[in-house]
């Protein structure tokens, strides 16, 4: 099998790899794959770096078979009859996708879509999560100090990786704030990695809301900690799944006692919002920073009305004017939203993400995928969708 590593090539630029430089040098001394890789200047690993491992820089990958790229490919440069491993954004039948769809089915593409790839319990197997909370965990930190004026943390992006951000939560001077997060998935735990590293101690739902303490602390809460049952009956996960319209938020409890609050929770449409944009205005609401990881737009979390970027990462909610504003008044929630969160820590986060390939999904790409793992995540195949995602169709034409 020849597999080739794509260069990312959608704007702005993704500095992430599928595969390391020693990850590519494992692969070829490990399987009887014949491996490539694209050549790129924008890349976190250089040609060099991958050429010192033994690894084939090319500029042509029309022979491959297989083609792993992370960001979506741009239509004009995708090759027909290849197999292809991306983050696509189509299967929620995103608008501004439906042209990549349309031309892998012409093309006679089989897309596999990394959210896709799943256990037999379906739960997701590859994803840049862990890294979104781990970045996320730190900007809602470092927007924290910028907002209190405590301390001073050097942005993610300009950090030589993992390493340095450590030394840099060395610089914490918290008091007694009191910080929540929300989700109990990869992102959740990102961020409990980055707040276990600082020290901070966790406590339970009970103390957060009713004790005081002389030092920061923080607590994780899921989703059946934060919605009840409009009618008082009992509050059940796979009932909420089932019938969100019959819950309501009490979030309110948790934000007015909360100083910062990191969102690493998954949103589904139809749940009840955590908060909303009149509760912001209530003198109940205590937040002063919100770390938006999950970032769906004028949505659950009212205050996000926007994406934020890598290069301007901040901005303010004026919770009276709802609109943005200086994010240093005082009454101005700081809004850290940034949506490709792992790109600043693009070294790191490649190689979690490789690992997980490497441990997860090859296996099953060069050998037997007794579980199907990877064929229930082809998206389209035989210039056609696949029947698991028939649901496409209208999309797909066009409706």
């Amino acid at each position: 099998m020849k597999i080739g590593i794509l260069r990312e090539e959608k704007f702005p630029p993704d500095k992430r790899v599928v595969f390391t430089p020693s990850q590519c040098k494992w692969i070829i001394e490990n399987t009887t794959i014949d491996l490539f890789v694209q050549s790129s200047n924008i890349r976190c690993f250089s040609d060099e770096l991958y050429k010192k491992e033994g690894v084939k820089i090319v500029e042509d990958l029309s022979e491959c078979d297989v083609l792993l790229g992370v960001k979506e490919v741009p239509n004009s440069l995708l090759i027909s009859s290849k197999m292809y491993f991306f983050f696509s954004h189509t299967i929620k039948k995103q608008p501004y996708n439906r042209k990549l769809l349309q031309k892998m089915v012409n093309l006679n593409i089989q897309m596999v879509d990394y959210e896709l790839l799943k256990d037999i319990n379906n739960k997701r197997l590859l994803g840049f999560g862990r890294y979104a909370g781990i970045v996320g965990a730190y900007n809602g930190l470092l927007t924290y100090g910028l907002k209190s004026g405590q301390y001073n943390l050097k942005a993610a992006k300009l950090c030589d990786g993992r390493g340095e951000v450590e030394s840099e939560l060395l610089k914490l001077k918290l008091k007694k704030e009191k910080i929540l997060i929300t989700g109990n998935g990869r992102v959740a735990n990102g961020v409990l990695e980055i707040l276990n590293f600082s020290k901070i101690k966790q406590v339970s739902k009970y103390d957060f809301l009713n004790r005081e303490f002389d030092e920061a602390v923080f607590c994780r809460i899921d989703t059946m900690d934060y919605n009840v049952r409009i009618d008082g009956g009992n509050s059940e996960k796979y009932d909420f799944y089932a019938n969100p319209e019959k819950y309501k938020s009490t979030f309110m409890k948790y934000a007015r006692v909360t100083d910062l609050f990191i969102s690493g929770h998954f949103y589904s449409s139809g749940s009840p919002y955590l908060y909303t944009r009149e509760d912001v205005r209530s003198e109940d609401f205590n937040i002063k920073v919100v770390a938006d990881i999950s970032c769906d737009i004028d949505g659950p979390v009212a205050s996000t009305i926007r994406s934020s970027t890598i290069e301007s990462p901040i901005y303010g909610y004026n919770p009276f004017s709802e609109n943005e504003d200086d994010y240093l008044k005082d009454g101005v929630v700081a809004v850290m939203a940034v949506d490709n969160l792992p790109c600043e820590l693009p070294k790191d986060s490649s190689e979690d993400f490789g690992k997980e390939f490497i441990d997860k999904i090859l296996p099953n790409l060069i050998g037997e995928d007794k579980d199907n793992i990877i064929s229930r995540a082809i998206i389209c195949k035989n210039r056609d969708l696949t029947s698991e995602f028939e649901y496409l169709r209208d999309y797909l034409n066009g409706n």
